[in-house]
């Protein structure tokens, strides 16, 4: 659940909450629910009020305080509890959302509908309570903390020096301490008490001009940092290169040794051209369809992970110093440790692993203020007539492949791709366009923006 924060009401905010527990945790082990938050202004008040409600549900809240998403899903995970975290992940501050975990992790698309129908059910009468914090337990976030300090040696990142872009990430401090104690230099920047809104597909240029700036001084090797719940990773290379979410992702899955990777359509067809998984699943975006779809792969050396660089762990896996247990929800610790890590191993620049993986550039853009009716029209009309996709480009009217898993992807005759899709919350229409390079990537998502725009304002629909 997303919205302004001014709308998470005592009705709303105690309907929701009854309709996930009584809807998708009928198999917790206990009547706990653990309850985290980010580090927005409003998100101590909203948990308060998730608190109050779950007492007067006749559950008990563990109030695990600021931490980062999968520090509070593992943490429940592991208890065979559900979860509920306060956050508005990366949207700006005047925002803020609910997320809810079952006791076996993350929901899928088939718990929202009912959830949804016990949500009004309970809005029709709800009770007077109090806002309810219980102390603060660390467990959730020393667990976390303690998963990757017993996984990986504590001279793993040895010589490497690193600038933490802190902002006002919830992991902020967790990430520092981590890379320190696994033997990095770390130094912190742009760290923030006032919460600022990174998107780590999109960052702001302000904030990347902070990034630079640090590595401008020569000193580090690379600049990390989280978005604002800590579930989607930001690495950028001491030449200034932002690694893309997919390609960490990549990275990170080779370094586990995974046999099979699930992923979605957006993040680049590298993965399957490098050759260095037994299997590629593709779903529609979204991470409730990966772990889905992970699920139905089996646990043994089966990941996950979306193009914004958020990882999943279906099963266990062994690493040489330790193990790291399953955790199928985005996490963005492990790609940023993993990818370093493999850096120092080899004694290469981060670069030179990233060039490992075959080149392929994918790029995306959206109209906004397109109506959910107009955008789904046009993207089946694309995906059924050629006549249509002639007068995008020449290279679609007849492509090898059209695949409307979510949308729809059209793939040419020399490889390239241009994925068209409906936004599922928001209304805008978005296009993907993925080549051989960023000059051809662009080009083509610019042309495609135009021949959109085009098309719509014919239509009067813009």
């Amino acid at each position: 659940m997303r919205g302004l924060s001014e709308g998470f009401t005592r009705e709303l905010v105690f309907a929701h909450v009854g309709g996930f527990l009584e809807t998708a945790c009928t198999g917790a082990r206990s009547r706990e629910v653990a309850l985290g938050r980010d580090l927005r202004a409003s998100s101590p008040q909203i948990a308060a009020l998730v608190g109050g409600a779950l007492g007067a549900l006749g559950w008990t809240p563990i109030n695990a305080g600021a931490v980062p998403t999968p520090a509070l899903a593992a943490y429940a995970l592991e208890r065979g509890i559900p979860a509920i975290m306060v956050t508005g992940s990366h949207i700006p501050a005047a925002y803020n959302g609910l997320k809810f975990y079952r006791p076996d992790g993350e929901l899928l698309k088939s718990d929202e509908e009912p959830i949804r129908t016990g949500a009004r059910m309970l809005s029709e009468a709800v009770p007077e309570f109090d806002p309810f914090l219980p102390k603060e337990d660390p467990g959730a976030y020393q667990e976390y903390e303690k998963r990757y300090l017993t996984a990986f040696s504590q001279t793993a990142l040895a010589g490497l020096k690193v600038a933490v872009f802190e902002h006002s990430s919830v992991g902020r401090d967790l990430l520092f301490h981590v890379l320190e104690a696994l033997g990095a230099s770390c130094t912190s920047v742009g760290r923030s008490e006032a919460f600022v809104a990174v998107d780590t597909e999109a960052v702001e240029p302000s904030a990347m001009a902070q990034i630079q700036a640090a590595l401008a001084t020569g000193e580090f090797d690379a600049v990390v940092s989280m978005d604002g719940d800590g579930d989607r990773p930001l690495l950028v290379d001491a030449k200034g290169n932002q690694i893309s979410g997919d390609v960490l992702g990549a990275l990170t899955a080779r370094f586990l040794g995974a046999k099979s990777v699930v992923t979605p359509l957006t993040s680049t067809s590298a993965l399957e051209q490098s050759t260095w998984f037994g299997t590629v699943r593709r779903t529609r975006i979204g991470s409730p369809y990966v772990v889905e779809e992970m699920a139905g792969q089996g646990r043994d050396g089966t990941v996950g992970f979306e193009a914004n660089g958020g990882f999943l762990l279906e099963g266990d896996f062994a690493l040489a110093h330790g193990r790291l247990k399953r955790l199928p929800t985005r996490d963005a610790l492990l790609p940023i440790i993993a990818v370093l890590t493999e850096a120092v191993a080899r004694d290469l620049p981060i670069g030179d692993l990233v060039a490992e993986l075959p080149v392929r550039v994918m790029r995306a853009d959206r109209l906004k203020d397109v109506k959910p009716d107009d955008a789904r029209k046009l993207v089946e009309d694309l995906a059924q007539s050629s006549t249509l996709r002639a007068s995008f480009d020449p290279s679609l009217a007849t492509p090898d492949t059209i695949d409307t898993t979510d949308g729809t992807r059209l793939i040419t005759a020399r490889g390239d791709i241009v994925h068209f899709r409906r936004s599922g919350n928001a209304p805008e229409l978005r296009c993907y366009v993925e080549t051989g390079s960023a000059e051809s990537t662009q080009t083509m998502l610019s042309t495609m923006i135009a021949r959109l725009t085009t098309h719509l304002n014919a239509k009067g629909l813009q």
